[in-house]
C-alpha cells in the first residue's frame, strides 16, 4: 500500500472526529451528523452504538450540543484530530480547511454542496479546496456527499439516519441518496456492510483510491459499486483488475440512456460516457455488472459469504416440486448446469432410510412436502459428499411440519463439513421463515426469498470460479 492510500486510514479508522458546522436545529444536517457520531444513528435500531473515539464539535454560537462541548474553531481544540467532517456553506469551506491544515488534521469529509455540480463558479471553488487538501497531502472525500459509515468501529460520519448491520460488503456510492436509502433496506433484509462511502463529486479521492484501500481491509470480502462516472478510466481498470483478483467487485452503472446521462451531469457534475464502453471496461477488469440495486446487493452477499464454485455442476434440493422446476428454469436460462444424479448417488440416498418413497430421484431433488429436518440432512450431506456436485441450492417451502430453524441448523452443520462448496438457500415465506433465515445468515449462508435470486447468486459464484481459472 503506497503512502497516499495508507493515509486513508485516518478516514476509515479515526480515533478522533470533529464536526465543523454542528447545529442545534434538529432539522439540520449539522445536528444529524453530530447525533450519529454520539449515538450511532438518528433513527434508533439494534445496530446503533456510539462511536468509540473522541468526538468534538465546532460552532462559535453554541456552548454545547447533544452533550458535546462546542468550540469557536478547530484551532481552539487542544487535542489532536484525525478526521474533520465539514458541513458549512460552500463559500467558507476553504477557510475552514486552512484552519484544519494548521491543526494538522489527517483527513477531510466535505458534506457541503455548491461546488462542481452547480457550474463554473462552483467548479472554481472545488478546485480551490482540492488544492488545499493536496498541498497538505491530506485526503478528501466529497464535496457534495452523504459521508461515510464504518461499522466495525461504529463510526457514522454521515447524515444517514441509521447504520447497517456489520458484515463483509463494502458499498461505494457516488449518490448520497442511493447510499442513504440502502441503509434502511439493509437493516430490513440483513445485508451486512463493513464500510459505506458516499463520495459525491470525487474532487480528490475517486473510486479507484477506495478500492486500493479496501484491497487490504480485513473486514471487507466483496465490494459493491454505484457509479455515475469515472474520471480516470485507465487507473480504474488497473486497480479494479488487481483488487477483483482478491475480492469480488460488483458494479451498477447509472446513466445508460441519454436521459440518464443528462441527469447525471446536473447531479454530481460527472460525464457519464457510453454504457457499452463501461461494460467492456468492467468485463476486462474482472468487475461483475448488476442490472439493479437489489441485484447488486444479492450478488455481493453471495460473493462475500460463499466460496467460488469450482465447476459448473450444481444440484437443487427442495420440498416443493414447483419451486424446483422454477429454479431449474432460471438456472438453465443463466447457464448454470444442473447435473444429472448418478445411479450410485441415488443408491446412497436410498440407503439413508430417510427418503420418502415418492421422492423425485432426479435433479432437482424433490424430497416431498412433508420433509423433516432429518430428510433434509440426508439429502444435503449425500449430495455435497459427491465429487461431481460442486454447489447446492436448498429450497424450503412452508408446510405444517416444516421447521425452518431446525432445517437451518442442518444446513449450517453441512456447510461446516463441506466449506469449499457454495450453499445458497431459498426460504420461501415471510414471518414464519424469518428466524430460520436469520440463523442461516448469521452463519454466512445467504438466503433469498425467490428462486430466481438464488439462481443468479449461484450463477455469480460459478462465474467467480471461472475467473479464478483464467
Amino acid at each position: 500500500m503506497d503512502s497516499k492510500i495508507k493515509k486513508l486510514d485516518a478516514l476509515f479508522n479515526p480515533k478522533s472526529v470533529v464536526l465543523i458546522g454542528a447545529s442545534r436545529d434538529s432539522r439540520s444536517v449539522g445536528y444529524g451528523i453530530l447525533k450519529n457520531l454520539v449515538s450511532g444513528c438518528f433513527f434508533e435500531s439494534r445496530y446503533c452504538k456510539p462511536f468509540g473515539g473522541r468526538v468534538y464539535a465546532v460552532n462559535p454560537n453554541a456552548q454545547e450540543i447533544l452533550g458535546v462541548k462546542c468550540h469557536p474553531s478547530i484551532i481552539d481544540i487542544k487535542e489532536e484530530i484525525d478526521l474533520a467532517v465539514i458541513a458549512v456553506p460552500a463559500k467558507i469551506v476553504p477557510k475552514i480547511m486552512k484552519d484544519c491544515v494548521k491543526k494538522k488534521v489527517k483527513g477531510f469529509i466535505i458534506i457541503s454542496a455548491g461546488f462542481g455540480e452547480i457550474g463554473p463558479e462552483g467548479k472554481k471553488l472545488q478546485n480551490e479546496i482540492v488544492a488545499i487538501a493536496r498541498s497538505a497531502k491530506t485526503p478528501l472525500i466529497g464535496p457534495n456527499c452523504l459521508g461515510i459509515i464504518r461499522t466495525p468501529i461504529y463510526l457514522n460520519a454521515s447524515f444517514a439516519p441509521s447504520i447497517p448491520p456489520r458484515g463483509p460488503v463494502a458499498f461505494l456510492s457516488q449518490s448520497g441518496a442511493i447510499a442513504d436509502s440502502i441503509i434502511d433496506w439493509a437493516i430490513e433484509y440483513r445485508y451486512g456492510m463493513s464500510t459505506l462511502i458516499s463520495y459525491g463529486n470525487r474532487a480528490d479521492l475517486d473510486v479507484h483510491d477506495f478500492l486500493e484501500w479496501l484491497y487490504d481491509d480485513p473486514e471487507t470480502k466483496a465490494i459493491a459499486l454505484y457509479i455515475e462516472g469515472i474520471e480516470d478510466g485507465r487507473k480504474f481498470m488497473e486497480v479494479a483488475k488487481k483488487v477483483s483478483a482478491r475480492k469480488p467487485i460488483i458494479a451498477l452503472k447509472a446513466g445508460r440512456t441519454a436521459e440518464g446521462a443528462s441527469a447525471i451531469a446536473s447531479h454530481t457534475g460527472s460525464l457519464a460516457g457510453s454504457y457499452e464502453i463501461y461494460k467492456t471496461a468492467f468485463r476486462q477488469s474482472g468487475v461483475i455488472v448488476a442490472d439493479n440495486i437489489e441485484e447488486l446487493f444479492d450478488l455481493a452477499k453471495a460473493l462475500a459469504n460463499q466460496p467460488a464454485c469450482r465447476e459448473n455442476s450444481i444440484a437443487v434440493v427442495t420440498n416443493g416440486g414447483g419451486c424446483g422446476v422454477l429454479c431449474a428454469d432460471h438456472c438453465s436460462a443463466l447457464g448454470v448446469k444442473l447435473v444429472e444424479l448418478k445411479k450410485n448417488t441415488l443408491q446412497k440416498l436410498d440407503r439413508t432410510g430417510k427418503m420418502h418413497p415418492a421422492y423425485s430421484r432426479r435433479n432437482p431433488l424433490d424430497i416431498i412436502g412433508d420433509a423433516l429436518p432429518d430428510q433434509y440432512e440426508a439429502a444435503i450431506n449425500t449430495l455435497l459428499g459427491e465429487d461431481y456436485i460442486h454447489g447446492l441450492i436448498i429450497i424450503q417451502t412452508l408446510q405444517t411440519m416444516t421447521d425452518p430453524e431446525k432445517d437451518a441448523k442442518v444446513i449450517i452443520e453441512a456447510h461446516k463439513k463441506y466449506p469449499n462448496k457454495p450453499l445458497i438457500c431459498v426460504y420461501m415465506g415471510g414471518q414464519y421463515s424469518k428466524k430460520g433465515a436469520e440463523t442461516l445468515e448469521s452463519h454466512h449462508i445467504p438466503d433469498f426469498n425467490d428462486v430466481s435470486k438464488a439462481a443468479k447468486a449461484m450463477w455469480v459464484l460459478v462465474k467467480r470460479g471461472e475467473m479464478g481459472k483464467n
